[in-house]
Formats: structure tokens, C-alpha cells, sequence
């Protein structure tokens, strides 16, 4: 029996997920754009810790309207030091509003 299945599709570093939402911190305001970065070993995982980070964070609300997978590093900030942050096992909420 094989233990270790040969994949080729397996990834040598972590897979790090960018979600793009809306949030609101309070009942009927105006919503705040965010990217939320995150390290997950799938999108229903990340999706999971976003929605859990943003209410950790004092949010109501979210529609999140978008998720992908970063395939490297970003050159500049603030996605950069996020993603390094989401690297470390931190859940990195970028605010645009």
C-alpha cells in the first residue's frame, strides 16, 4: 500500500487566500472595503477564519464578495506585510474606508 500519494499538484508552501469584502461595524452604516488575507488548507476554511476574524474585529456584517488564492508574494504594501502576517498564522485585515 503507497503512504505517501504522488501528486503533482501538491504545494510546497502554505496556500495563503485573499478574500474581498464588504463589512459593517454598525446596523444600517456604511460598509467598510476589506481584503482579508489568510493561510488555509481550503477555501471553506478560509472563509471560516475571514468570518470569524472580522467579528473577533467588532463587525456585524460581511458579504464577501470575492475569494482566490495568492500564488506569490505581493511586492508592495499593504498586501505584502499581510501576507507574510497570513504566512505566520495571523488572519491579516486590510481596511480601505
Amino acid at each position: 500500500m503507497i503512504s505517501d500519494p504522488d501528486n503533482d499538484n501538491a504545494r510546497d508552501e502554505p496556500m495563503v487566500f485573499i478574500v474581498i469584502a464588504k463589512a459593517y461595524e454598525t446596523e444600517g452604516g456604511e460598509p467598510v472595503d476589506l481584503h482579508v488575507l489568510v493561510s488555509a488548507p481550503d477555501d471553506d476554511t478560509a472563509v471560516r477564519a475571514t468570518l470569524n476574524a472580522l467579528s473577533e474585529e467588532g463587525f456585524l456584517e460581511a458579504d464577501l464578495d470575492q475569494i482566490g488564492m495568492i500564488t506569490g508574494a505581493p511586492d508592495e504594501e499593504p498586501h505584502a506585510s499581510a501576507y507574510q502576517g497570513a504566512l505566520e498564522g495571523e488572519v491579516a485585515i486590510i481596511r480601505f474606508n
